[in-house]
């Protein structure tokens, strides 16, 4: 949910430029910490990529949601490599038109956010359950540190469409839900992309349209009211497969901390 749907030309050119300036020095950060660590990890990183890949593909109607499962990633490869994979996967998404391609930079930012944060908040509540429980939960852990998580991700993304002033004539629809009310309706009645988190202003846009601005009030409760629901579900998703990583390659979550290289052989 906390991927940014904006097209290219929208958003200003000082902050799609500051989200690629600093994009590009944390991955290069990520590789430098990385560096000899490349022939253990990579084939994993790649698997994550392609799960990050196939859950930011689907929507959930008629929520409009879709699972990022960046906090999973994190927790199985580190901060590190979960931040080359939302790169990846962003750049991927981007080129077929979910998203554009100047917000890469700034989608990499919120999407790496929530593989570095959910990756160590896992293991900070992990800590915290081992001292109070015979038998920590690790599927505990990692829903509780994807809600977090995904909350404070939101957050970001709701400061960037207000930094940016995106123009809502080109904003992103939000399906059976009325901004309006907050209330849903039948998304076949009108059609999923009738509701729009815009209202109208005096003067004129572009080729001679209303020119309009983004409501981020209601912009902002209609994206939590919707990622309320998502983080439950995505939490529960990641859970359910944390918990059954644990079982079977307790290893992968629990070996090292995140973003640590593997021991010399």
């Amino acid at each position: 949910m906390s991927h940014i749907h904006i097209p290219d030309g929208v958003l200003p050119l000082w902050l799609v430029a500051a989200g690629w300036v600093l994009t590009a020095l944390l991955v290069g950060l990520a590789a430098y910490h990385l560096r000899g660590d490349a022939t253990r990890r990579v084939p994993l990183l790649g698997v994550m990529s392609a799960v990050m890949l196939v859950g930011m593909s689907t929507e959930i109607v008629p929520i409009a949601y879709h699972v990022n499962l960046s906090v999973l990633t994190g927790i199985v490869v580190g901060p590190a490599y979960g931040l080359l994979a939302a790169l990846i996967v962003n750049l991927i998404l981007a080129m077929f038109g979910h998203g554009g391609i100047t917000v890469v930079g700034l989608n990499t930012l919120v999407i790496g956010s929530e593989a570095a944060l959910g990756g160590y908040l896992f293991r900070l509540l992990l800590a915290i359950l081992t001292r109070l429980r015979s038998a920590p939960s690790a599927a505990l852990a990692a829903g509780l540190a994807t809600g977090v998580t995904l909350f404070i991700s939101t957050w970001l993304l709701i400061g960037v469409v207000w930094a940016g002033s995106v123009d809502p004539g080109r904003a992103r629809d939000t399906g059976a839900l009325n901004p309006a009310t907050l209330t849903f309706s039948n998304p076949f009645d009108s059609g999923l992309v009738a509701n729009r988190v815009v209202s109208p202003e005096p003067g004129e846009g572009q080729g001679g349209l209303p020119a309009r601005s983004v409501d981020i009030a209601t912009f902002g409760k209609a994206v939590l009211l919707l990622g309320f629901f998502g983080w439950i579900l995505e939490g529960a998703v990641t859970a359910a497969v944390i918990g059954f990583v644990d079982r079977v390659r307790p290893d992968l979550i629990r070996g090292r901390a995140p973003g640590s290289k593997a021991p010399a052989r």
